[in-house]
């Protein structure tokens, strides 16, 4: 009898895929994937036996049309699981191998099921894999052996999570190769478009260095070349360039706001890259209001062809565990680009997660250079995970890691007693040239404690200045001031907020930044999402009180290319009378104001350390406040991971929020149209409708779906991946979606 892996619609069988010859393209392509951090020989493993569920045939009779449902993946497991293997290390990875296997369509299991979900103890114990055609130990031959990559570093405090690491590496290499395989398959026989192939880094690495220095040399020649600021900026990226034959590992990056951050990381990851063969460059930034920004300067400098902009939330469907073609249509990314822009919460959430969709890229990470834009902006409740993850990358996974920001983060594990999990190897490893030196050289603010401030009296501020830009820390504040600068009449009065689509947010930016080239009335109001790395050059800045590192960024948004006298651009700093601070909030401005009072120079590299190490003493044991590292247990009895729980426990944003898009353009317009085409992935469609999400409230987009206010599009094509916003008026130009009150929203309303 012949088995198969997948059918089509021709009951000959004549062009369906053999199970064998699925089994075997999976193993060889998974193992070519994990060769990078050693893995091979478990990889393949993974792969020639994450299938062999459908031996059995109740499994074929469900690909000639049975509906009965099959669980295919775990007799895999079951098999991994009970090889007897002579080595210790082999017999961790054999029981590794069962959670990815038994994984690869819904998801990496904990150990003990808790609520609905089963753990993959009970699993294993209920399946029978007596059942399974004997003809599958003559077709698939078992090599287990030397399973543990060759040169892996153990940690003795903290194996559990290292060898969970290793497990989602596994997972990723298995599940990527099932959907190449898969994808490879349905498109010879469908004629379906492949999504996007990119070209590797180290095949246009020499081009793109040569597009970055005919870049850096034609700034060189503009008018505003011979500026103080940059001149400074120059000297900055010639010595990180020149430190980029340092051995890879964990770096920092301490450079002012306005130093030339950016493209000084990127001139030494591709420098970097090329000392060390390194695979691609991931640059990850916390805030989605500066991805397209930073985007589109790499693709000015290195070509659109070798960037990938990734931050759709859309790459996690709600509907989980389609078989064969269905899976396809998933909106799911490799990462296999050159040089990839990302968030902070898609990589590190992507690298603690347990699906499919969001692991499959993180074999593509190992072997990378990723730098960490304004690293400080780690949550506390998950720095200490995100720290350990950060070593384990650099150390097992051949990356180096780049901590760049003007607020560098307390993190050199001199500072911590060796038994804190808490640190990086950093000593001797800053990239830019004494960093106190350029905090005192490239100091461009005066700060002002402006005390208590009513609404009412922040504006009466703000209408002296013709443009000025406040920040406060809440959406819900920012629009009450908004509205109260309107009603007052003030010129120019322009609200920023997450509200408002990406391609909308950078439409507003850019007239913000011809307004104030041109002298025009600018009054901004917005939450901290300008602060990080939006280009704006206010002469006056108002920040509501937060955290030093929030208070530095503000400083940023004011004098930034020095062309105004330091006291003539000041930086206020307020108590908002009217909108308290969270809870959350009230530790971080007691820091803030403890070193304040002993620090004469707030900006200075000595002030921002003291402040992180308040701030981390204060917090404790809640740097690992969801008990990430206790979830992840070897002992006698053998491997207890809670992979489930884990990615449910690891969210980087607390709310949970979900996407709607936003019909904002015409682009958007036709991106959405092209949803009910089958033959486009849906891989491909995210990327391009990635610019028009808005985030929301589960609560209240559910409410606006019950309300015919958002739908999902082509659902029969993409399942519930693509919600779309109906009711165009619910979206207003200067305050973006207003999703409050749904089930009262109809047309009374308009």
């Amino acid at each position: 009898m012949i088995f198969y892996a997948h059918s089509t619609t021709d009951a000959s069988k004549q062009d369906w895929q053999t199970l064998a010859g699925h089994l075997f393209a999976v193993a060889r392509l998974a193992s070519m994937f994990a060769a990078v951090f050693g893995g091979e020989r478990a990889a393949w493993l993974a792969g020639i036996l994450h299938d062999i569920g459908k031996y059995l045939l109740d499994f074929q009779r469900r690909l000639e049309g049975a509906s009965d449902s099959v669980d295919h993946a775990t007799p895999g497991a079951v098999v991994v699981s009970g090889l007897l293997m002579t080595k210790p290390e082999d017999r961790l990875l054999v029981q590794i191998l069962a959670y990815a296997i038994a994984g690869h369509h819904g998801g990496l299991p904990d150990w003990l099921g808790m609520g609905n979900g089963r753990g993959l103890k009970d699993r294993l114990a209920e399946c029978d894999t007596s059942r399974l055609a004997p003809q599958w130990r003559d077709e698939i031959p078992l090599e287990a052996v030397d399973l543990l990559p060759a040169n892996f570093t153990p940690d003795k405090q903290v194996p559990g999570f290292q060898l969970a690491f290793l497990g989602r590496m596994l997972f990723s290499t298995l599940v990527d190769a099932d959907f190449k395989d898969t994808e490879a398959f349905y498109g010879r026989i469908d004629g379906t478009t492949a999504d996007r192939q990119w070209p590797a880094l180290r095949d246009c690495l020499a081009g793109l260095r040569q597009r970055f220095d005919d870049h850096m040399a034609a700034f060189d020649r503009t008018p505003q070349a011979d500026s103080e600021v940059n001149t400074l900026r120059r000297t900055i990226l010639s010595h990180v360039r020149e430190r980029a034959t340092l051995p890879a590992g964990v770096f920092t990056l301490t450079v002012p706001t306005g130093g030339g951050k950016t493209l000084a990381s990127l001139g030494f990851a591709l420098d970097h890259a090329a000392s060390h063969d390194h695979r691609r460059i991931i640059y990850a930034i916390p805030f989605t209001s500066i991805i397209d920004q930073t985007a589109a300067i790499f693709r000015k400098v290195l070509g659109d062809e070798v960037v990938l902009e990734h931050h759709s939330a859309l790459d996690e469907p709600t509907i989980i565990g389609r078989e064969a073609k269905d899976k396809l249509r998933l909106a799911m990314a490799d990462w296999a680009a050159p040089v990839i822009v990302t968030t902070t919460v898609q990589l590190f959430e992507s690298l603690f997660a347990n699906r499919p969709s969001r692991c499959r890229k993180l074999h593509n990470i190992a072997g990378s250079i990723i730098i960490l834009d304004e690293a400080q902006t780690l949550p506390l409740g998950l720095l200490k995970p995100s720290v350990l993850a950060v070593k384990e990358l650099a150390r097992n996974y051949g990356c180096t890691i780049v901590l760049c920001t003007a607020t560098q983060p307390a993190l050199d594990q001199q500072d911590y007693p060796a038994d804190a999990l808490m640190g990086l190897d950093v000593a001797g490893r800053e990239l830019a040239p004494d960093p106190a030196q350029l905090a005192q050289r490239l100091r461009r603010v005066r700060f002002h404690d402006a005390g208590v401030l009513s609404d009412e009296q922040l504006c009466e501020q703000l209408a002296e200045a013709a443009q000025g830009l406040v920040i406060v820390n809440g959406r819900r504040h920012a629009l009450e001031v908004f509205e109260l600068g309107g009603k007052k009449g003030l010129e120019g009065m322009v609200h920023l907020t997450t509200r408002q689509c990406a391609a909308h947010r950078r439409q507003i930016l850019a007239d913000v930044r011809d307004r104030l080239r041109t002298d025009q009335p600018c009054r901004v109001v917005a939450t901290s999402l300008i602060e990080a790395g939006v280009d704006v050059d206010f002469p006056r800045v108002w920040r509501a009180e937060a955290g030093l590192d929030q208070i530095a960024q503000a400083a940023g948004r004011c004098n930034r290319e020095g062309l105004r006298p330091t006291d003539d651009s000041v930086v206020s700093i307020f108590q908002p009378a009217e909108a308290p601070p969270l809870k959350a909030f009230a530790p971080l401005i007691a820091a803030f104001r403890h070193v304040a009072a002993r620090h004469q120079d707030w900006l200075s590299p000595a002030a921002i350390r003291a402040y992180f190490q308040e701030v981390y003493w204060q917090k404790g044991d809640g740097l690992d406040a969801e008990q990430i590292l206790t979830a992840f247990r070897i002992d006698r009895s053998g491997v207890d991971f809670a992979y489930r729980s884990v990615a449910e426990r690891f969210r980087m944003i607390s709310t949970a929020l979900v996407p709607v898009i936003i019909p904002f353009d015409a682009r958007a317009d036709e991106a959405i149209k092209k949803l009910s085409v089958a033959e486009i992935p849906s891989g491909m469609l995210a990327r391009e409708l990635q610019a028009y999400i808005v985030q929301v409230p589960d609560r209240d987009r559910g409410r606006l779906i019950e309300n015919g206010h958002v739908a999902f599009v082509a659902p029969d094509l993409r399942g519930q991946q693509f919600p779309v916003l109906q009711t165009p008026k619910l979206y207003e130009t200067t305050i973006g979606l207003r999703w409050e009150d749904a089930d009262y929203l109809g047309d009374s309303f308009f």
